[in-house]
């Protein structure tokens, strides 16, 4: 949809499912909690992602303000209300890509990017002007419009989304979004459409003459990750997701079973999610895969699930 260059979509914004119709581009915040403005709350190498995301030298994470979800479990939530973060130009994202790109990053990795597809497509093709090499991953929770993912056709090498719920009482009562189950499939399978096998390239060490047998890992460069986290109390509806995404993509996708759930102080109004997910919960799950027949897939180890795994968003680190 290369006509997003032309169109200012930020005038009575329907980018995401909200279609909240907020006049972003006359300084007012969508449901996303944003305008316009870029806003950048993080822009540095992040080593808590997949392996093949994160490999040795880190993923080039930019953390983007405000978000179309905000889950009442939400792990980033001061960029996710749109508190936290600095206001950058699309000049300056271009450079912050750069910038990742001299520091080592394995990818660009754009986290709660879909409130600025628009200026992050011009970005992304004027870096690649610029120099721009590394593969380009598309962070998102999957509620988003189809439309919207379409227009990254080209843009996007690795899309890394979440499958939340299938449960549209859960995605009601946590998302206040009832329509996420159909919502996610659809952005999930248009992701699918446009990077329909994972490709990997070996991660080689620093230094010359380093030979193929010391390659230190594979790192993604084309395909989708489909990332679920359980919930306490969810993994019914977790094995129902594992379940619909090996029956509808088998090998075409990884998926990424998560444990690392960290229960913040903002859910004290909902009890049952006040607790980390129990080892032997999470075992349970992952042997529920396995028993599918699922093969692509990333697992968690104990002890994950820590606030330190949460970056700090205080100081806008990189922007």
């Amino acid at each position: 949809m290369k006509q997003m260059k032309n169109h200012n979509f930020y005038d009575n914004c329907m980018l995401c499912p909200r279609t909240c119709g907020a006049q972003r581009s006359k300084g007012k915040t969508g449901i996303c909690g944003v305008t316009e403005t870029l806003k950048v709350a993080r822009a540095a190498l992040h080593f808590w992602e997949e392996p093949c995301i994160s490999g040795t030298k880190g993923s080039g994470a930019v953390f983007f303000s405000g978000c179309a979800l905000h889950c009442v479990f939400c792990q980033n939530e001061p960029i996710a209300q749109g508190t936290a973060g600095k206001e950058i130009t699309p000049e300056r994202l271009v450079e912050i890509f750069l910038e990742l790109q001299e520091q080592g990053a394995n990818n660009i990795n754009l986290v709660t990017p879909g409130q600025y597809v628009p200026h992050i497509i011009r970005a992304v093709e004027q870096a690649r002007r610029q120099g721009l090499a590394v593969p380009i991953v598309y962070n998102t929770g999957s509620y988003e419009n189809v439309d919207t993912i379409k227009a990254l056709e080209g843009i996007v090498d690795i899309y890394l989304p979440d499958f939340k719920y299938m449960d549209p009482f859960l995605a009601a009562k946590y998302s206040h979004a009832p329509d996420y189950p159909q919502t996610a499939k659809a952005a999930i399978a248009e992701m699918v459409r446009q990077q329909p096998r994972p490709v990997f390239a070996w991660e080689e060490k620093r230094g010359e003459d380093v030979p193929e047998e010391a390659c230190e890992k594979a790192v993604m460069k084309r395909g989708v990750i489909v990332r679920q986290l359980l919930l306490p109390g969810c993994l019914k509806d977790a094995r129902n997701i594992v379940r619909y995404l090996y029956e509808t993509y088998q090998n075409k996708i990884y998926v990424s079973l998560m444990s690392q759930y960290t229960p913040l102080e903002h859910v004290r109004d909902y009890p049952e999610l006040a607790h980390r997910v129990s080892r032997r919960t999470y075992d349970r799950y992952v042997d529920a895969a396995i028993a599918l027949g699922i093969t692509q897939a990333f697992i968690q180890e104990p002890g994950v699930a820590k606030e330190s795994f949460i970056p700090d968003f205080s100081n806008a680190e990189g922007v």
